[in-house]
């Protein structure tokens, strides 16, 4: 038999799944983006998770360090949200408001930390970056994901979303609250209670009065979200605001 190596060992002999120049290439972008959408989506509905409690803040805050009292108030507010919310499963078999973080360092950790405090399960979405993003050690490892497009991981983040609770951050922590803010705004997903730690740091941080007085955003838009301050209140604001346990409204973008 005439030798067909060459054609064996050809790229264009690869089976297209087991292709990473293929499958890395511009053209299967698309198939990338789908791909990274379900993995976390199976995932997530093995775990049975219905709904989640989205934490953002910085990645630089330490036990140890100037921002250790945000780290401690995430901490316990990512434990006591996870005893209170449902995430022990305690709606046959689903569980609710399941803590969901970046999956980094920080305020993230703190957060995912708290659930695992509590025994309760918490979900990383973490993020391909050039200075590679570690996973946290508490974020539980079947519902510890990386992500390489952002605009995947954000809709992660808001699909199951029953609340959004900033704690003090950065670029990444503001981009993150008003890419959810819009999304509210602009009806493209139902309302949810969205609560800002620490009342002093947000409003020296952004004039939100300001932004209203200028014509920029309607006043009305101020009552999307709410100021707290410590873990407790916290909590009491998202049940004031609507906590659900159960499932979201039907449709995405919502249906009014």
């Amino acid at each position: 038999m005439p030798d067909n190596s060459l054609q064996k060992n050809s790229t264009a002999f690869r089976l297209p799944a087991l292709d990473p120049d293929f499958l890395l290439g511009d053209s299967m972008r698309g198939v990338r983006l789908q791909l990274e959408y379900a993995k976390a989506e199976e995932r997530l509905r093995a775990w049975t998770v219905r709904s989640t409690v989205v934490v953002f803040g910085s990645a630089r805050a330490r036990p140890s360090n100037q921002l250790a009292r945000w780290y401690a108030d995430a901490q316990r507010f990512g434990r006591l949200v996870s005893e209170r919310g449902g995430a022990l499963i305690s709606d046959h078999g689903i569980r609710d408001n399941v803590i969901a973080t970046g999956g980094g360092p920080g305020i993230m950790e703190a957060a995912n930390r708290g659930a695992a405090d509590a025994g309760a399960p918490s979900i990383g979405f973490n993020i391909g970056l050039p200075h590679e993003q570690e996973p946290n050690a508490y974020s539980t490892p079947d519902l510890t994901f990386q992500f390489h497009y952002f605009a995947v991981r954000k809709l992660h983040f808001a699909m199951r979303a029953n609340a959004l609770v900033a704690f003090p951050g950065g670029f990444g922590t503001l981009d993150e609250l008003f890419e959810l803010l819009t999304l509210i705004q602009t009806h493209k997903m139902p309302p949810v209670p969205v609560i800002l730690v620490d009342t002093s740091y947000w409003t020296h941080v952004i004039n939100f009065e300001l932004l209203a007085a200028e014509g920029m955003i309607d006043r009305s838009d101020l009552d999307l979200f709410s100021f707290a301050d410590g873990p407790e209140e916290v909590w009491q604001k998202l049940v004031e605001r609507g906590l659900k346990a159960g499932p979201r409204p039907p449709g995405y973008p919502s249906k009014f």
